[in-house]
C-alpha cells in the first residue's frame, strides 16, 4: 500500500472513531413518511430529540426513538462516558430507499394495478462535543510527550 493511500485510510479510520452510528434496515414504512419525522430531530440535542419523538403522532416516531436510543447506547459502550455528561447531538440523520415489494391489485375489465409497498433504511449519527475535546487533549499530550525538551 502506498504512503498516500495509507495516510488517507488512516484519516478515514480516525474520522470513524468520532462517529457513533445506528442503522435501521428494511423498515416497512415509506421513505417519504419517515423523512418527515427524521427532519424533526436532525441537528437537535439527544434529549430534546427523544422528547420530540415521544410526542410526535406519526407511525415512524417510535421506531426512530428506538433507533436513537440504540445510537446512544453505542456511544456509551464505545467511549465509557455517560450520555448525559457528554453533550450528545444528532449530527446526521438520513433516510434511504430500500427494497420495494410489488403486489398486484385487480382492476376493472381484467386489468391489474401495481401496488408498490416501499421500505427504507434509516441512519442516525451522533456527535459529542465533550468526547471531541477529550480526544484532542489526549492527542496534544501525546505529541508534547514525544517532543523532547531542548536545553541550550
Amino acid at each position: 500500500m502506498g504512503a498516500r493511500k495509507r495516510l488517507s485510510a488512516q484519516a478515514r479510520k480516525e474520522a470513524k472513531r468520532h462517529r457513533f452510528v445506528a442503522r435501521l434496515r428494511n423498515c416497512p414504512t415509506s421513505p417519504r413518511k419517515m423523512r418527515l419525522v427524521v427532519d424533526l430531530i436532525r441537528g437537535k440535542d439527544v434529549n430534546e430529540a427523544l422528547d420530540i419523538l415521544q410526542f410526535t403522532n406519526k407511525e415512524a416516531a417510535p421506531r426512530l426513538s428506538k433507533l436513537l436510543r440504540s445510537a446512544i447506547a453505542n456511544f456509551e459502550q464505545k467511549t465509557g462516558m455517560r450520555a448525559e455528561d457528554s453533550g450528545l447531538y444528532v449530527a446526521e440523520a438520513f433516510v434511504d430507499s430500500a427494497r420495494i415489494l410489488k403486489r398486484i391489485r385487480p382492476a376493472p375489465q381484467g386489468r391489474a394495478y401495481r401496488i408498490r409497498k416501499r421500505s427504507n433504511h434509516v441512519t442516525v449519527v451522533l456527535g459529542s462535543e465533550a468526547y471531541k475535546k477529550m480526544i484532542l487533549e489526549k492527542e496534544s499530550e501525546k505529541i508534547s510527550a514525544e517532543q523532547p525538551n531542548e536545553k541550550s
